[in-house]
């Protein structure tokens, strides 16, 4: 470790030193440094704020890489800040408001308060899917303006604002897909195909640019589903199956493994579109219409099969609105209450209850969705 002054470096022995910190703990001359240093009983109450410069008119300076790895240290965290993960931001891209726009927003889960401007989307777009692993959010596919349905995925850094990238593309043009993960790999789930429901399953591998792969299938042909996630599980819940046609399915998927939907249950109601959050233990799902707008809040245990219990309820019966979570919260955001809206909201996972405010979007926003740096996928 290398503490420097008015010079940078150090040397060691028991000789006078240069840099004036004696790394051996020699009991050498005190040459002219000025330093403080550390006798060779190392009883000496040695502290950071105690090493000063040559002339003691400014204090410690840090250089190089510090480690300090002892019973009774810490080593400092490594990698820059996007290495690291901010670990505790929603990000919100696209929709329709009310026509189609490239704007996204982002927010701090842990915090109440307004979203902020993140960047652009690469093109305006709307009905996207969206999944994230803890450094890297990505959406899906949509509608965009004058082109109808797009099979490109885009990608951005969480922690750092800014624009979005081509990532890749799905395997087929794709509308209205749900999209869940976990660190390392993200399922899109149905959407249209361009108009038409579907029961095909993409995966990308989050770190790696490229195209998507095939999955398997859902156990019945969707769009405007909800999907969510533990580490392990990914879980596709409800959407339409035919014109004014809702369904109430949820299957999961072992996001590890290659295959088709197994059955996991039923929602609580039959509903599209659904905003879908989760902790690592419970997926939450909100909103939607059947085919009135709806303000039910459904949840599920992730590791255990079953129906969905109610949850609580928005403050207002919304479809077409987006949701993010970390471990603890959970926010439901935008929408259509009938007009679009700037809502946020939030929930805590843990405890069954209704809605609370959150704060407001930087405008009004629907049919688009979110993603985060900490939601359950992530542990």
């Amino acid at each position: 470790m290398g503490y420097s002054g008015g010079s940078s470096g150090g040397s060691s022995g028991g000789s006078s030193s240069a840099a004036g910190y004696d790394a051996a703990g020699g009991s050498g001359a005190g040459g002219a440094s000025g330093y403080r240093r550390v006798g060779d009983d190392r009883t000496t109450n040695l502290k950071v704020n105690n090493i000063t410069n040559r002339d003691g008119s400014s204090g410690t300076e840090v250089d190089g890489i510090v480690e300090v790895n002892t019973a009774a240290h810490f080593i400092p965290p490594v990698g820059n800040t996007a290495e690291r993960g901010s670990r505790g931001r929603g990000v919100f891209g696209g929709g329709y408001a009310p026509g189609f726009t490239n704007v996204m927003q982002y927010i701090t889960i842990a915090t109440n308060g307004n979203a902020r401007d993140f960047g652009d989307m690469r093109t305006a777009r709307a009905n996207s899917g969206s999944a994230s692993s803890s450094t890297r959010g990505i959406f899906f596919g949509g509608a965009e303006n004058p082109a109808p349905v797009v099979s490109s995925i885009d990608y951005f850094t969480i922690s750092a604002t800014g624009n979005t990238f081509l990532f890749g593309d799905l395997t087929g043009n794709r509308n209205n897909v749900g999209a869940a993960g976990n660190n390392l790999r993200a399922l899109t789930f149905g959407g249209a195909v361009p108009s038409d429901e579907s029961k095909i399953v993409d995966y990308i591998e989050i770190a790696t640019l490229g195209n998507a792969f095939t999955f398997g299938e859902l156990s019945v042909a969707v769009l405007n589903n909800g999907a969510c996630s533990s580490s392990t599980r990914a879980l596709n819940a409800g959407g339409q199956i035919a014109s004014g046609t809702y369904t109430n399915v949820i299957d999961y998927f072992t996001i590890s493994t290659l295959g088709d939907a197994q059955d996991f249950g039923d929602l609580s109601v039959t509903r599209e579109p659904t905003a879908s959050c989760s902790s690592p233990v419970r997926g939450i799902w909100g909103g939607g219409r059947q085919p009135t707008r709806s303000d039910t809040i459904d949840y599920v245990t992730i590791a255990s099969l079953g129906d969905a219990i109610d949850f609580g309820n928005l403050s207002a019966a919304t479809q077409f609105n987006a949701a993010v979570s970390n471990s603890i919260r959970g926010l439901f955001v935008g929408g259509q209450d009938p007009a679009a809206t700037t809502d946020m909201e939030y929930i805590t996972i843990v405890s069954a209850g209704n809605v609370a405010d959150f704060g407001d979007l930087t405008n009004s926003a629907f049919s688009f969705k979110g993603c985060s740096d900490s939601h359950g996928g992530l542990g």
